[in-house]
């Protein structure tokens, strides 16, 4: 069985994505890439068989520039898919990317689209920095309409989560919708290293410092909390030199630290300085892999209740769920969450949580009910085929 991935460019979150579901994927399939724009330093190259379409993202210049990008990569694509041996696409995280879907079926393929997140709101919210809100729905709408038509053309949808195929309207024939598609975490790297009862009374964000991670509520959020609280902005992006400016005092105090960027290994070393994990999310990601890998070191999260966050964040249990994003309500939460005594059993199950459900082997054999799946759909699709094709002959 050949599996090829489909992805449209890649950031360094999402060649991190993209590296752990083929590394879950190669244990059952051959597997290749197709994708743009892949980080220099990105080891995929070597490991597997990669096809890089352009070093040009859809996203990194202006809407119009955007567009014929958009649609010159899924030319590309289409080109290379007609290339492929592998009888299964995956397209991770390209949803939208009608016409190499549309390709992919109509030369006998078996196609499967798996979101990481909600495309067109992402979008719509980067594009409200450069134009008037409407117009920004205006141009995110036909990434909308595009994305479902997709859905419908493909074979097979993979949520990470029920909750995320809840929120991404994804409802459809059981045998058709996988919900349980998340990635792993390496729980030996994201593991607790300082034991939760020596930690300080520190709680942070861990990610790129961007609109769609509620930045703007978090600087609120520093402001509110008391002295003895330290809150750390863990990561870079566009918002950075805001977060340093709005807090400028507290950070000449000490209550709030800005680290920058921070190398993907230093992370685990990052999450286990923290009591709680502060995420107030658009609803723009499936499930962000910060949420697991907290977990995983033993930090409980206390996160906006979207798309599959609900699935992993159990309110109470493996966290707090932000029912109100209000910065002072937040911080009082906050507060009251550190002074009270649930915190250290939260980080107990959340670590649990992640080495039964979430751990490579965890993710293996869910992957491998899906491609056994979706292999059993392309062996029916071939024989379909020759049989039309006999009856032609004939």
């Amino acid at each position: 069985m050949g599996v090829c991935v489909v992805t449209h460019p890649l950031s360094d979150p999402g060649e991190t994505a993209t590296r752990t579901l083929l590394d879950v994927l190669s244990v059952h399939a051959t597997v290749s890439l197709i994708t743009a724009d892949l980080p220099t330093e990105s080891a995929m190259r070597d490991r597997y068989d990669v096809v890089e379409l352009t070093e040009k993202g859809a996203g990194q210049s202006n809407a119009a520039v955007a567009a014929v990008r958009f649609v010159a990569n899924q030319l590309r694509m289409c080109r290379e898919l007609a290339r492929t041996d592998e009888d299964i696409v995956l397209f991770f995280g390209a949803t939208s990317y009608l016409l190499p879907i549309l390709f992919a079926r109509a030369i006998g393929k078996t196609v499967a689209l798996e979101p990481r997140g909600d495309v067109p709101r992402s979008l719509r919210l980067n594009w409200e920095r450069q134009f008037p809100a409407p117009l920004a729905r205006a141009l995110a709408l036909p990434v909308r309409v595009l994305e479902r038509i997709g859905y419908s053309a493909a074979d097979a949808v993979i949520a990470y989560t029920p909750g995320m195929a809840r929120e991404l309207g994804l409802e459809r024939d059981s045998d058709t919708l996988f919900t349980n598609g998340a990635r792993y975490v390496d729980t030996d790297r994201f593991r607790p290293t300082t034991p939760f009862d020596e930690r300080d009374r520190t709680v942070g964000f861990v990610g790129r410092l961007d609109q769609e991670k509620g930045i703007h509520t978090l600087i609120q959020v520093a402001r509110e909390l008391p002295d003895d609280v330290t809150f750390r902005f863990v990561g870079d992006g566009a918002l950075r030199e805001q977060v340093e400016t709005a807090l400028a005092d507290e950070i000449e105090r000490g209550s709030v630290v800005v680290t920058g960027w921070v190398d993907h290994d230093e992370v685990p070393r990052e999450l286990n300085a923290l009591r709680l994990l502060v995420m107030p999310s658009e609803p723009t990601e499936g499930l962000p892999t910060t949420i697991l890998e907290s977990l995983a070191c033993g930090t409980p999260v206390y996160a906006s209740p979207v798309s599959g966050v609900p699935d992993v964040v159990r309110d109470g249990e493996t966290g707090l769920h932000m029912d109100d994003r209000e910065g002072d309500v937040i911080a009082d939460t906050i507060v009251s969450a550190l002074d009270g005594g649930r915190l250290p059993r939260m980080s107990q199950d959340g670590r649990s949580l992640i080495v039964r459900e979430y751990d490579f082997d965890a993710a293996v054999d869910r992957y491998g009910q899906i491609l056994h799946a979706l292999g059993e759909g392309a062996v029916k699709k071939r024989a379909d085929g020759d049989e039309r094709s006999l009856v032609d002959r004939q």
